[in-house]
């Protein structure tokens, strides 16, 4: 059905359901899948990054799920050596594998590569998380906008990852992380078919309130109650998490947390479908598994 040496990728916003999609696609093709997202990666963290059921990893075997500690330092560079490891290896047994997630960013690293940027040392990337768990969001803009405004008039200046990330190569290097930018796509040695799933705004939005809903029955506040301790870890500044320690700190009713994470989950979507609508070489689909057979089919 699809040709020999093809990885479909298959992304999409958060809660359009491309775990469900990517599982029956993977089963028709007799293959195994990577995960595309960069939290579900976290073994502490299941329920807040709304981790595929222990019944659905069963299924079909995933890759780049539960697999790192919050306390490692995971990039799209390192998932990007990471999946390209693992690809050679589900090709030559299969032919095909399926990759999903919604982090345009390890996508792109996966696809076309990354520009080298120079290793920043974990003493400065601890030192500017620590400031940013005290100081907050305002302070990383002025930090940045000071020090690398050339990133700061181009970047996403709400994206504390980005932000940080920007601050980082800076003080590590000296320079704006976009002189390290080339844009030089690199070839890889395996087809690919890109398939961004797609809903309705307000059938995204019912998902999404939905499974906030059902996340906070599951026992969210106990999870995230855990990772006080780590809360100014990378891996938990992200959303489901952050309102919830807004929440432990007196900031908003249980009723305002939920609110606030079905808001900032829908923002996030909104940033996801902004992104995959950039790149052109992605084909749109419902979340029908038929509908992403067919065209594997039409390719």
């Amino acid at each position: 059905m699809a040709e020999k040496r093809t990885v479909v990728i298959i992304a999409g916003p958060t809660a359009v359901g491309k775990t469900s999609v990517a599982i029956k696609v993977a089963k028709q093709l007799g293959t195994e899948i990577i995960s595309a997202d960069s939290r579900q990666c976290y073994k502490e963290l299941k329920i807040g990054v709304a981790r595929p059921s222990e019944k659905e990893l069963h299924e079909v075997k995933h890759y780049f799920i539960a697999s790192h500690s919050i306390h490692e330092k995971i990039t799209a560079a390192g998932f990007e050596t990471y999946a390209l490891d693992k690809t050679e290896d589900l090709l030559r047994r299969y032919g095909t594998l399926v990759m999903v997630g919604g982090t345009g960013l390890y996508i792109k690293a996966f696809a076309e590569g990354l520009d080298e940027i120079p290793e920043v040392p974990e003493q400065i990337h601890t030192e500017i998380a620590l400031s940013f768990k005290n100081k907050g969001l305002d302070w990383l803009r002025d930090e940045v906008q000071r020090l690398d405004p050339q990133f700061y008039a181009a970047g996403e200046t709400f994206n504390p990852h980005r932000l940080m990330r920007a601050l980082e190569v800076f003080k590590a290097t000296g320079k704006s992380i976009l002189h390290f930018r080339t844009g030089e796509r690199k070839e890889r040695p395996f087809n690919m078919l890109k398939i961004a799933l797609q809903l309705p705004k307000e059938e995204l939005h019912r998902n999404i309130n939905n499974r906030t809903g059902q996340m906070l029955e599951d026992g969210l506040l106990d999870e995230a109650r855990s990772m006080i301790p780590y809360q100014h870890l990378n891996a938990l500044q992200t959303v489901g998490y952050k309102e919830c320690f807004e929440h432990f700190k007196g900031e908003s009713t249980v009723a305002e947390t939920l609110e606030n994470i079905r808001k900032h989950t829908r923002q996030y979507a909104k940033r996801q479908m902004t992104w995959f609508r950039k790149d052109a070489s992605f084909q749109w689909a419902p979340p029908d598994v038929d509908a992403v057979m067919q065209m594997m089919r039409d390719r």
